[in-house]
């Protein structure tokens, strides 16, 4: 089902995408940037309730730099000093945190730009073109974003991307969660378990330095299911770099197929969300920096109220020779899929 959401800055109309199946569990998106707006999950007692943290309006969303629900590409996450070489020519992106880039473009990138859509059966096809050079970056390119919603209470991200130069795609959802419902408050008491005894360590500005680390039996180990909060405060060099847990962990054993790489659960309702990727590495951020953020049904929205887990790539990958490999283009398509399952 298609309707009209609101209409941006510069005139252009922004439309809702609503799929639906028979349990009730209702996915809606809008086609300014590829946005997961709301997602209705029922709770153990049936109780259907949104469980995305997420803007009211539009003009929120041109406003709000959180990227609640959005899609983040060619890359996201951080590049090192906002720079990639590629064959030996040097590109420059935008520098806008530090002296870095982080998810490509913070003001202008696709996350507020109008992708083009079309409803298939339960799903709906989004897709954006970019020109050569679009963000320093080479190629002409098509990106594309499925979403599809299941009968098992699952909604599945299928990205695909090509690319007529050689270029950099890591693309993921950033979506902010809470499993107990958008205005439920913090999440510390979410109990999180990660398929990874390993994450990138960084330095300030949360760049990775390169290595792998081992963090069986440390604060950053979820190998073990436990809850968020205990350790998120603790007095740790990685801890108070980015205020709380804001790392990629490495997947263990990934090799390009479909896993279950997280799960995190709400105490309050039962839900349980489980995370399954074809992606070498996860992200999880804790909404560090989420600052009196207006939200949906009047709610403001502060401090470690949702948290993400984004699938990808390494962040810096492009200055990492042991990081994942993110150049594609002529002879190599971008496809990559996420499936974020509810109990």
């Amino acid at each position: 089902m298609k309707e009209l959401y609101g209409v941006m800055k510069d005139g252009k109309k922004v439309s809702k995408y609503i799929i639906e199946n028979a349990n009730g569990f209702r996915a809606e998106f809008l086609d300014m940037g590829a946005i997961l707006d709301k997602l209705f999950v029922p709770d153990k007692d049936g109780n259907l309730v949104d469980v995305t943290l997420s803007n009211s309006s539009v003009e929120e969303y041109e406003a709000d730099g959180n990227f609640f629900g959005a899609t983040v590409g060619p890359n996201a996450n951080r590049i090192a000093k906002a720079e990639v070489v590629i064959d030996g020519v040097l590109y420059k992106m935008p520098v806008n945190d530090g002296e870095n880039n982080l998810h490509t473009d913070v003001v202008n990138g696709v996350h507020r730009r109008i992708w083009d859509a079309k409803e298939e059966g339960n799903s709906v096809i989004f897709t954006i073109n970019l020109p050569d050079g679009e963000f320093g970056l080479p190629g002409n390119r098509m990106m594309q974003v499925t979403y599809t919603v299941t009968d098992d209470n699952a909604l599945r991200i299928d990205y695909y991307a090509t690319s007529d130069k050689k270029t950099i795609y890591n693309m993921t959802n950033h979506t902010h969660f809470n499993l107990d419902g958008h205005a439920s408050g913090s999440v510390l008491d979410h109990v999180l378990w990660l398929n990874a005894s390993c994450f990138t360590p960084v330095v300030a500005g949360a760049i990775p330095t390169g290595e792998i680390k081992n963090i069986k039996g440390t604060i950053f180990d979820f190998t073990t299911p436990k809850i968020i909060g205990p350790d998120i405060n603790t007095d740790d060099e990685q801890i108070n770099l980015v205020s709380g847990y804001d790392h990629n962990y490495v997947i263990d054993d990934a090799d390009g197929t479909l896993k279950e790489v997280a799960w995190v659960k709400g105490p309050k309702s039962g839900r349980v969300m489980k995370v399954i990727s074809d992606q070498p590495g996860i992200q999880l951020y804790t909404d560090n920096f989420v600052k009196d953020a207006k939200g949906k049904d009047g709610v403001v929205y502060g401090w470690r109220q949702g948290l993400c887990l984004e699938t990808q790539a390494y962040p810096d990958s492009i200055h990492q020779d042991s990081f994942p490999d993110v150049i594609y283009g002529p002879d190599r398509e971008y496809r990559t899929t996420t499936i974020y399952k509810f109990e």
